[in-house]
């Protein structure tokens, strides 16, 4: 009897283990298997992953997206993970410095609908294609027309990291069935690794071979643009800044994609981590009260306004109206104040033409310039 019981065990564990192990064989087969990746030069904060099946594992921050070629099946097991259809159509687009890139590709069909309105764009293109009615302003991107994406057949939501401070408006675009891509690259450290995220945009559309293309020739031009070999103590010093109406200033951290580009153009950022106390979030700007700023940047030789908030500087007194410490700082008494366009944000595929900006501002070329692609001087004080 004992015996009969002993092998009636055996049995039972032997069948349970067979089971385990089909069961693994069978969450084997089902995963997509990777057979190469997306080569990013630049870029860490996507990915993406090619599968045997003709699928593509797309990874951003702490979403995974699975993109299925229009015509094929959805493979099986795929419901925990959102699913995207190749080429994606009727995009709606709130990330406003991804629309360069789609611009860039010959895509801007592919985008149907926007969170900002003709006249906040700087961008021809995007001008037209909404006065003509083939991009529509569906509000902005904490509120946009719900039942208007719903009768869109949109494929899917692309939004900047303002939708974190939103989190319903994300969650009611997904429950309408669409996907939502929070975009990533004004986290980025470098500034092409913005611009290699029109590969990623290549791959959704299917345009992946031009947007390599794209990519490699404005790397080559950004390569003979940079000067970084400079030695430190023959650099200019640069603050990149805005004050807010509540009188604080705003300014970029150091790492970040701006003050690198201004290493990068032979200028060297001002603001080191040594003198901030810098906070801990995932955020490229902090805000340091007008006398920490005044402290710090007092004696730099450039000071470039970012217009991007507040709007543009035309002339000096625009400046002190906004602070009259202004009038004591090293860069405005050598007339080296310049303020941004709207376009140099805008205009993602720029970067290039953006450190040769800079490199002319550091270098003295632009001394008797008062207008370059992507900034202007505000001028001297009277």
């Amino acid at each position: 009897m004992i015996k009969r019981i002993f092998i009636l065990l055996v049995c039972v564990l032997i069948f349970c283990a067979a089971l385990t192990a089909c069961g693994e064989k069978t969450q084997e087969s089902a995963a997509p298997k990777i057979t190469g990746h997306m080569q990013l030069m630049y870029a860490d904060r996507f990915s993406a992953d090619y599968c045997e099946n003709g699928c593509a594992l797309i990874h951003i921050a702490q979403d995974d997206f699975l993109l299925v070629p229009k015509d094929m099946q959805v493979p099986e097991h795929s419901d925990n993970i959102k699913v995207l259809r190749q080429p994606v159509e009727n995009i709606y687009l709130s990330a406003t410095a991804a629309m360069d890139l789609f611009d860039a590709l010959g895509a801007l069909d592919s985008v149907t609908m926007t969170s900002t309105d003709v006249d906040g764009w700087s961008l021809p293109n995007v001008k037209k294609a909404i006065e003509a009615g083939k991009m529509d302003y569906i509000g902005k991107y904490n509120a946009p027309d719900y039942e208007f994406l719903a009768g869109a057949d949109c494929g899917a939501a692309i939004e900047s990291t303002m939708i974190n401070h939103s989190p319903e408006t994300k969650e009611q675009i997904e429950m309408l069935g669409i996907p939502v891509l929070t975009e990533q690259s004004s986290y980025e450290s470098h500034p092409m690794a913005r611009l290699e995220w029109i590969k990623l945009y290549g791959l959704l559309v299917g345009r992946e071979k031009e947007a390599e293309e794209y990519f490699n020739q404005k790397d080559a031009a950004f390569k003979k643009a940079a000067v970084d070999n400079k030695p430190e103590g023959e650099r200019k010093t640069a603050a990149f800044f805005y004050l807010s109406p509540h009188g604080y200033v705003n300014i970029r951290k150091p790492g970040d994609y701006i003050s690198r580009m201004i290493e990068l153009a032979g200028g060297r950022y001002i603001f080191t981590a040594d003198k901030l106390n810098i906070e801990q979030n995932a955020l490229s700007t902090m805000n340091i009260q007008l006398e920490e700023f005044y402290k710090t940047a007092r004696d730099a030789d450039v000071l470039i306004y970012n217009s991007t908030i507040e709007g543009e500087l035309k002339d000096i007194n625009d400046l002190f109206a906004l602070s009259p410490v202004f009038e004591d700082f090293r860069a405005v008494k050598n007339g080296n104040v310049w303020c941004t366009g709207k376009n140099m944000f805008q205009q993602t595929t720029g970067a290039a033409d953006m450190v040769t900006d800079m490199n002319m501002i550091f270098s003295g070329k632009a001394d008797n310039i008062d207008k370059l692609t992507y900034m202007h001087r505000v001028g001297k004080a009277p």
